[in-house]
């Protein structure tokens, strides 16, 4: 029986989507997170892309009415693997967790009343706090230098530094909403990169398309931040820097390309200079270097997502001050005028 067949009052409002690779007891915390959730409606599916710790062979219990879990004879990365757990989600919205992440108690009710106050919005970002340290923040979304360089807005800030709702250029796919529909319809995220950076790309992707991200502080989840692949491992900083110059190229705007393509060059031997003191040279040039050999196929596809692209919600929403890049500084621009966000009685930030 398909989703179209299935009566919508026995379909489950959310998708919660997991990709797990050795994920040790992140994964329980992860997963007794969701059972915790106040509202009830949502299904989870668990990806294990061959994990070789036994991190998935004991998840028998069920988080929510439903659980699905889908083992991989290999490692599928990221994308691929919550492309393909997007294939079996029935859920309107499709929530990405990750595996050393835990969500507030509100985490799924908050977004549904989100959803309800802004219906046209099709992303929404997390608030992230550090798992470790409740007094530091793991990110308030995804940002964009126009120069073309992402960062993860706010990470390694103090929780004090935490902005108030507004838009976003794209949430962080450790803890973000996308409209399922909409996700599907882009494609997914693009399994290429296999990980790091697929986030930017499918929301920067959404953005030429006139969707719209949006950050609330409410919210919430607290996330390792690399706690499974290194927050400065050789095969992170590798994948980063490769896959930001698929994205650039693939979806910055030709005027803005053109325009920018200097500064990013430039950015970018900044980059591969401050390697040359924090030991990530040599991971950080392969990876610079392997994009740009493989360029080619990005620049091919760019008419896909440029034939008659709403280029002010891509480049509106970017950054254009490289010190906001180096020092983290989230990036969140406040609501229009006309846009009244959701109130509530209490920060969700409590009791996660």
């Amino acid at each position: 029986m398909t989703n179209e067949t299935i009566p919508d009052i026995l379909l489950p409002d959310v998708s919660v989507l997991i990709v797990n690779y050795n994920g040790g007891d992140y994964i329980k915390g992860c997963l007794a997170s969701l059972e915790r959730q106040t509202y009830r409606n949502f299904e989870v599916i668990l990806v294990d892309n061959a994990s070789a710790d036994g991190s998935a062979d004991d998840l028998t219990a069920s988080p929510g009415r439903r659980f699905e879990l889908i083992r991989s004879p290999e490692n599928l990365g990221f994308a691929r693997g919550n492309n393909l757990a997007a294939r079996s989600a029935k859920g309107r919205w499709l929530a990405l967790l990750n595996p050393d992440a835990e969500a507030a108690p509100d985490w799924i009710e908050r977004l549904l009343a989100l959803e309800t106050a802004f219906p046209q919005t099709t992303m929404f970002a997390s608030a992230q706090i550090d798992l470790h340290d409740r007094a530091r923040l793991d990110g308030v979304g995804d940002n964009y230098l126009g120069w073309g360089i992402p960062w993860r807005g706010g990470f390694g800030r103090r929780v004090e530094d935490m902005p108030g709702a507004g838009r976003c250029f794209s949430p962080c796919g450790a803890g973000a909403f996308f409209r399922a529909d909409v996700f599907r319809a882009a494609d997914g995220f693009d399994e290429r990169y296999f990980c790091f950076c697929e986030d930017v790309d499918l929301g920067f992707r959404l953005r030429l398309g006139g969707h719209e991200s949006r950050f609330d502080p409410d919210l919430v989840i607290r996330h390792a931040g690399g706690g499974l692949s290194g927050r400065a491992s050789e095969f992170s900083v590798y994948h980063g820097a490769r896959n930001r110059i698929w994205t650039y190229a693939k979806c910055m705007p030709l005027p803005w390309l053109i325009l920018t393509l200097p500064g990013h060059i430039a950015l970018t031997l900044a980059i591969l200079f401050r390697g040359l003191f924090n030991g990530r040279f040599g991971p950080t040039w392969r990876g610079v270097w392997h994009g740009v050999r493989g360029i080619g196929p990005f620049l091919k596809e760019r008419k896909r997502w440029h034939s008659g692209a709403r280029k002010q919600t891509a480049t509106g929403i970017m950054a254009w001050n490289p010190f906001d890049l180096f020092g983290f500084k989230p990036f969140v621009r406040s609501s229009d005028p006309n846009e009244r966000p959701v109130r509530q009685e209490s920060s969700g930030r409590e009791g996660v």
